[in-house]
């Protein structure tokens, strides 16, 4: 329900269901109906580009801590989980899609790199299925040559995540860390831990590249609208974390 919710609630859905609602508007409100057709359409034609679409998710990958802090280096390394895909050639009946493989990756070349324990964080995506942590961990082991030290498996969000991962990591004498999750969500994964106390250094996915823009960049087509969507989820997400 709330994955429903919040589809309906963001761009690219959000604008289709508020120009059909002006569509539907008859009688005294058939004015109102048009301007609000009007306004979504154009809102929906803007967050399909990737100038608009990009730029925002840009903004929330800015002035990111990506320097250790000198007195407290990082202890071990948090990867916070995104997808998985059903498959029957799994064990686990789930492979990582490409989110959680960006990560996956990021997260097993810092431990090559520092070689300091990784934790996995996520919970059950679906009913039934099995946690999304132990899905990555899996795939940490046979495909990145990497285990986990630790997998935690409760957290159903990214406060979640930070709030269950802070205890196993201080009952194991941790109280800096890397987090690894993609640039744009890490704002919002960054507040959430720091709510815990601990000192932490952001290892994002690699950032994006600003756009030239080139004329195509004004031109609305898929990506832009799920970049749109990241974007809003993200700035909305952070704003609330905030305000926590």
């Amino acid at each position: 329900m709330k994955a429903v919710l919040e589809a309906l609630a963001l761009p690219p859905t959000v604008f289709v269901v508020l120009i059909v609602a002006g569509l539907l508007l008859r009688g005294r409100w058939q004015r109102q109906g048009r301007r609000l057709t009007w306004i979504s359409l154009i809102a929906l034609i803007l967050f399909g580009m990737p100038v608009v679409s990009g730029n925002l998710l840009l903004a929330l990958e800015t002035g990111l801590p990506m320097t250790p802090p000198a007195d407290h280096p990082p202890q071990a390394i948090v990867v916070l989980t995104a997808e998985y895909i059903r498959t029957k050639d799994e064990a686990l009946g789930f492979r990582p899609g490409l989110l959680s493989l960006d990560r996956l990756r990021t997260a097993a070349a810092l431990h090559r790199r520092t070689g300091l324990p990784i934790l996995v964080s996520g919970g059950s995506g679906e009913p039934g299925a099995p946690a999304l942590a132990d899905v990555l961990a899996q795939s940490l082991k046979d495909d990145f040559q990497t285990p986990a030290r630790w997998v935690e498996t409760k957290s159903n969000d990214t406060w979640q995540n930070a709030r269950f991962s802070a205890a196993i990591l201080r009952a194991n004498g941790n109280s800096s860390i890397y987090v690894v999750t993609h640039s744009w969500h890490m704002r919002r994964a960054l507040v959430a831990f720091r709510h815990t106390g601990l000192t932490v250094t952001a290892a994002p996915t690699s950032l994006d590249e600003p756009l030239g823009p080139e004329l195509d960049d004004f031109l609305p087509r898929a990506a832009g609208w799920q970049r749109g969507y990241f974007a809003m989820h993200e700035w909305i997400g952070y704003a609330w974390y905030e305000l926590r």
